[in-house]
Formats: C-alpha cells, sequence, structure tokens
C-alpha cells in the first residue's frame, strides 16, 4: 500500500511540474511575442546622406514591402561600398517576407522581423574601399550576397566578393550568388558528383535547376531533367541529355537509376524517389513545398529518419557562403560553361511585384531586379 500510494504522489507531482512548465513556457512565449519588435521606425527617421531600399516592417504577403529613403551606409576599414545595380529573387526572400514557416520565427521574430530588409544577391560597381582592403579597388565590378541587397548601396566584406566575370552582364551576376552556390554545393559536396555518372535534376528549369544542370555537366555527368512541357526545349539548351516532361511521364516510374538525385521541388515522396536511386545513391533535398508551420522541414525530418536504414544517403543541403565558391562559379561563367538563365526583368520599385511571380512557382530559371531600368 506504501508503494502505491509513492507511486501515485509521484506521478501527481509529475504531472504537477509538467503543467507548472508549460504554463510557464507559454507565458513566456507570449510575453516574447508581444514585446517582439524592430527598428522601421528609426530606420526611415534618418538624416544626412540617404538612399532608397525595400524594408518590410510586418510579416505578410508581398504588399508588406515598402520603397522608403533610408541612410546611405558607410563602410568600415575592412568592408568595400557597393553601387548596385542588379540583384535578383529567391524563394529565401519570401520566407523571411511572410515568416513561414512559423517555426523560423523562433530566430527571425514572433510577431514582427528583427531584420527590416530583404534580398541577397546582388551585382554593382565598388564605390568606395577601407583602408584595409586589398583585393578591390574604386571602379571593379564585383557580384555576391548581403542581406538587405534591396538597396542602392551595400557595403560588405572582401571576402565576400568576387570580380564579375567580363563576359556576363550585371543581369546575370546579379543572379548568381543564392541559386549558383546552393547547386554547386549540392552537387559537389553533398551529391559528391563524378564523371560519368547519372543525375537528375527535378525541378530542371528553376533558379537553382538551371544552374544545376549545367554545373552538373561540367562535372563530366549525364544529367537528366525534370520540368514542365513549356520548358523542355530550355532544360535541353543549356545542357541536359535527357528531359523528362513531368506532365506526361513519373521519373519515379521509369526503369532508370541515378547515382545523384537532386530534388528541389519534392513532389514526390521519399520512397517512390528511392526507387530510381542507386543501391549507394545520393538524394539531396535542396527545397521543396512551402507550408505554414514546418514544411519543407518535416521531409528533411523524415529523410533523417530513414537515412540510417537505408544504404542511400538522404538528407537536405544548406549552402554556405565561400568566397573560393564564388570564384568557381565566376571561373565557369567565365569559360561559358554556366550562364544564368533569366525569366523576367522588374524595376527596383517593382520588387513586390517580382516576389509574387516568383511565388506562382512557374519562373524559367532567374527572377531578375534591374535598378537602372
Amino acid at each position: 500500500m506504501k508503494l502505491k500510494l509513492v507511486l501515485k504522489r509521484i506521478v501527481k507531482w509529475t504531472g504537477v511540474a509538467i503543467v507548472l512548465a508549460f504554463s510557464v513556457g507559454l507565458i513566456a512565449l507570449l510575453i516574447a511575442y508581444w514585446r517582439s519588435t524592430n527598428d522601421c521606425d528609426r530606420l526611415t527617421a534618418v538624416q544626412g546622406d540617404t538612399m532608397k531600399a525595400i524594408v518590410y516592417c510586418d510579416y505578410g504577403s508581398p504588399d508588406v514591402l515598402k520603397l522608403v529613403e533610408i541612410a546611405k551606409p558607410v563602410p568600415n576599414d575592412d568592408q568595400a561600398l557597393i553601387k548596385v545595380y542588379a540583384g535578383s529573387v529567391n524563394p529565401y526572400d519570401f520566407h523571411f517576407m511572410r515568416g513561414e514557416p512559423y517555426v523560423m520565427r523562433m530566430g527571425t521574430g514572433l510577431r514582427k522581423p528583427k531584420s527590416t530588409r530583404l534580398g541577397v544577391d546582388f551585382a554593382g560597381t565598388i564605390e568606395g574601399v577601407g583602408k584595409n582592403v586589398k583585393q578591390f579597388k574604386p571602379g571593379d565590378e564585383v557580384f555576391g550576397g548581403k542581406t538587405g541587397a534591396f538597396a542602392e548601396y551595400v557595403c560588405l566584406s572582401e571576402h565576400s566578393l568576387v570580380m564579375k566575370p567580363e563576359n556576363m552582364t550585371f543581369d546575370q551576376a546579379g543572379a548568381v550568388q543564392i541559386a549558383g552556390l546552393t547547386a554547386l554545393q549540392a552537387l559537389r559536396d553533398k551529391g559528391k558528383v563524378q564523371a560519368g555518372q547519372k543525375v537528375l535534376i527535378n525541378g530542371a528549369s528553376g533558379g537553382v535547376g538551371t544552374f544545376a544542370v549545367q554545373i552538373a555537366k561540367s562535372f563530366g555527368a549525364h544529367v537528366t531533367g525534370v520540368c514542365s512541357t513549356r520548358n523542355t526545349e530550355m532544360v535541353r539548351s543549356i545542357g541536359a541529355d535527357q528531359v523528362i516532361d513531368y506532365t506526361k511521364e513519373d521519373f519515379t516510374q521509369t526503369a532508370q537509376r541515378y547515382d545523384v538525385i537532386l530534388d528541389t521541388v519534392s513532389n514526390r515522396s521519399l520512397l517512390e524517389c528511392r526507387r530510381v536511386l542507386n543501391p549507394n545513391g545520393k538524394y539531396v533535398i535542396i527545397g521543396g513545398a512551402a507550408g505554414r508551420w514546418i514544411a519543407p522541414m518535416d521531409r528533411v525530418i523524415n529523410a533523417a529518419l530513414l537515412s540510417p536504414f537505408v544504404s542511400q544517403e538522404m538528407g537536405m543541403m544548406l549552402a554556405k557562403v565561400k568566397q573560393e565558391d564564388l570564384m568557381i562559379l565566376r571561373d565557369l561563367m567565365q569559360a561559358g560553361k554556366v550562364t544564368p538563365v533569366i525569366d523576367r526583368r522588374y524595376k527596383f520599385s517593382e520588387v513586390p511585384a517580382a516576389i509574387r511571380y516568383l511565388e506562382e512557382g512557374h519562373a524559367r530559371g532567374k527572377v531578375v531586379i534591374n535598378f537602372d531600368l
């Protein structure tokens, strides 16, 4: 009887402790939510040299984006000041704009975005440099990435910049960083693609996909691209050895087997994709259907749970900004092995429209922002 009484008390107080912990956590979360704020008011209350930039003070649709006057940045001793001529939009941008999936708000701000600037990819001309900058000088044409790149000027370290290829326009160079680095690192580091291997790119006509097709070919791989009917000729023109029209054929139901699958759309189940992977093949997630709560992270979690029990490697790849990899992309473009595919160009003031178009999911290659239009 005593033991039974002790067990009942343990269960009771354990339950009380759980309820209390949950209540305290919920209260803390609500307090953090209502205290979540940003610097929007201070951002636009500036004097001295200013520039135009895209900002968003609240999460939401492209309607939350505003073109406003803010302070022009001043480079420190280790930075370069770049006059931006072109950039591009990425899914990265609308995820931050909407604060979705909601789980990401634990880092970006629960109620309002902590960072109110948008954009990453850019290309432009160096206008000034700090005293410690050695690689570049005023007048150099460069490209790279910087949070808040939807602006007339950006400041950043010289180690995040590379020279623009002479045979590329600002529009082309301004479309490179996120999509180009993602494709390169997914194929080389995660997929470990070798010459002669068979690589399938699911979503070959998109921003990452068009880079991936060309980079995989430069590695000597046999490339199969999956896309819709309207994009088959374009994907073939950038080097794909075979093109599968997903409106007519399901790539997971064919007899073909692949060494590497790069999945930018995640429109087939993991088990279906495994079916067309070689026994030691690699399945790399580099995108997928968005959701309000955790998607596409649910697919990543499922792949992580499945991977230890199968011979294939399955997982997600997150790109890292490396100057040496930007140099590799620059050299590939300079050699004519990679050419950014541009779907549409929008004016700087039309960033909301550009993101709205990208969200529709039908962009062919990259959607560019041209600051001179």
